[in-house]
C-alpha cells in the first residue's frame, strides 16, 4: 500500500473518520492498532507475524530487565532482546549475502557446495520496526522509562502505520507517553497535518517521479556517459 496510491487515501479517510467518532481512547488505539496491522499486511501479510515476535519479545523483556535483581540478568533480558531482534534483521537483510560468501570462501577450500538459492524476501521496513521496538528495551535498561502498563499501548508504538515502513524511527520514551490520555487535533493542527501530506505527495508524485524519474533513470541506466552535471542533477 503506498502512500501516493488511491488505496491509501481511502484507507487513510476510513482511519481519520473511525479515530474522530465519539468513542473510548482505548477504543480508538484498538482501531489505529487495527489498522497498522492491516496496513502492513497489504504488502505482504504473513510478515505480520514478524511484527508480533518483535513486539512481544520487546514486551516481555522490558518486563524482565525492569524486575531483574542484578546487571547480570539484566544485561541476559537486554542480550534476549538483541538476539531475537537483530537475528530476524540479520538473516532477512543479509542472509543471502552471508550465504553466498559462505560458499566463495568453501571454493576457495576446494570444497563444491551448491545449496539452493534460499529466496529471501526483505520484510518491508523491517529495519525501522526493529530498532524502533528495541529502544523500548534500551529504554528500560537505561532506567529512562518504566514498564509499560498497557500492551496494546506497547503493539501501537511498534506498529503505527505513518512511520512503520519508511520512519522516522521514534524512541519509546517519546512515543508511549502519548498513549496515556486521549489527544485532540486542534483544526489549526489538522490543516496542517494535510497540508504535510499534500506537499509530500506533490514532491514524490510531481517532483521525483514526473520530473527527476526520467532524468535518474537515464543517468543510471548509462552511467559511463553522464557528465558531472548530469550525475549531481
Amino acid at each position: 500500500m503506498l502512500f501516493n496510491s488511491l488505496i491509501f487515501i481511502v484507507f487513510l479517510t476510513i482511519v481519520l473518520a473511525l479515530h474522530h467518532l465519539p468513542i473510548p481512547w482505548k477504543v480508538k488505539k484498538l482501531n489505529l492498532c487495527a489498522a497498522s496491522y492491516i496496513f502492513y499486511a497489504a504488502w505482504n501479510p504473513p510478515f505480520v507475524v514478524l511484527l508480533w515476535i518483535s513486539t512481544l519479545v520487546d514486551w516481555l523483556a522490558g518486563q524482565r530487565i525492569a524486575a531483574a535483581r542484578s546487571r547480570g540478568g539484566r544485561r541476559a533480558f537486554l542480550a534476549l532482546s538483541l538476539a531475537v531482534n537483530l537475528g530476524l534483521l540479520g538473516y532477512f537483510k543479509y542472509g543471502g549475502f552471508i550465504l553466498e560468501n559462505f560458499i566463495a570462501v568453501l571454493e576457495l577450500a576446494g570444497i563444491h557446495f551448491r545449496p539452493a538459492a534460499p529466496g529471501i524476501v526483505l520484510p518491508v521496513g523491517i529495519s525501522f520496526y526493529t530498532f524502533q521496538s528495541l529502544s523500548y528495551s534500551f529504554d528500560i535498561y537505561r532506567g529512562k522509562l518504566k514498564p509499560w502498563p498497557s500492551f496494546l499501548d506497547f503493539a501501537l508504538f511498534v506498529t503505527f502505520f505513518p512511520q512503520l515502513v519508511a520512519g522516522p524511527i521514534v524512541r519509546a520514551v517519546q512515543f508511549l507517553p502519548q498513549c496515556a490520555n486521549e489527544r485532540r487535533a486542534t483544526a489549526e493542527q489538522f490543516g496542517w497535518g494535510l497540508t504535510m501530506i499534500f506537499l509530500g505527495l506533490f514532491e514524490k508524485v510531481i517532483l521525483a517521479d514526473t520530473l527527476a524519474g526520467p532524468v535518474a533513470d537515464t543517468v543510471f541506466g548509462a552511467p559511463a556517459q553522464a557528465g558531472f552535471v548530469d550525475a549531481w542533477i
